[in-house]
């Protein structure tokens, strides 16, 4: 197992500002850190170069929007979709991440006033393949994430993303589970792993009101045994969100402080992680 920490909470992109928390978190214990890969532009065979001194191993995570949606049914746009999450996997293999997660199979925050339709279903599972041959080129796993129904409609549960997964049909086209969303969306936690098992290659490790992991209601004991069952061995990567990210506040709805402080968080979501993870393997 691997413990991770996602930069979201700090930041929506790398700068040089980022360089005493990555030295902080490497002394804390973690084993390496979720980056945010929206700006494609910036110099990440530095940023590798810099992560591998302070030997931080690294994910990313990206998102798509309206104008690249890759479900969209006008076909240019999801021809932008498809090239804009390659140029992502491109600066992906330059800093060395292993995994590129998110819910970059549709446009976020994005809404039909209904479900999907089957052709959305279809340009979607289209498109990630694509991107999954993409992946498969230059070295990287995707980690296919639903969201809650709040922030996105095509993939909603993990066995909705399981099932797309396996339409995909490509080695390098996974899915990842987070504990947020299955806290909002799932009936039963066990079974929602369970439904994902054999495709599932990352994990969020996410408190329900988004701030420190074990302070809230998700049903911890559950997550952790679950995961234990089906032999899960990847990453535990702390997903949390606070008020430096006034770029995704429309999404994720976070406009109220509900931790000490980014390091407090950092330390004691780290603690917490370690000790459930000693309880079980």
């Amino acid at each position: 197992m691997k413990f991770g920490m996602n930069l979201l909470l700090w930041t929506g992109e790398l700068n040089d500002d980022l360089k005493p928390v990555l030295a902080s978190l490497k002394h804390m214990g973690y084993d390496g850190v979720e980056l945010p890969l929206f700006n494609v532009d910036l110099d990440y065979a530095a940023w590798g170069k810099h992560l591998d001194e302070v030997d931080l191993e690294r994910t990313a995570v990206t998102v798509r929007g309206e104008a690249d949606n890759p479900i969209s049914p006008d076909a240019a746009v999801r021809a932008a979709g498809v090239a804009n999450t390659k140029k992502v996997l491109d600066c992906c293999a330059t800093v060395g991440a292993t995994h590129l997660v998110g819910p970059y199979h549709s446009a976020l925050g994005v809404f039909s006033g209904q479900g999907p339709t089957a052709d959305e279903w279809k340009w979607g599972v289209d498109s990630m393949r694509q991107v999954a041959e993409h992946a498969g080129s230059v070295g990287v796993t995707l980690g296919v994430e639903c969201l809650n129904r709040f922030e996105t409609y095509l993939l909603n549960t993990h066995a909705d993303s399981a099932r797309f997964v396996k339409e995909v049909d490509h080695p390098n086209c996974r899915m990842m589970y987070d504990t947020f969303h299955a806290n909002i969306e799932e009936k039963n936690i066990a079974d929602a792993i369970r439904s994902c098992a054999d495709v599932c290659c990352h994990v969020h490790i996410s408190e329900n009101d988004r701030s420190t992991p074990g302070t809230g209601n998700v049903r911890w004991a559950e997550n952790f045994d679950t995961l234990k069952e089906v032999g899960y061995d990847g990453w535990l990567m702390i997903e949390a969100f606070g008020l430096a990210l006034p770029e995704l506040v429309a999404a994720t709805k976070i406009w109220r402080r509900m931790y000490e402080s980014e390091e407090q968080l950092a330390s004691d979501g780290l603690a917490f992680m370690k000790a459930e993870y000693a309880k079980r393997w």
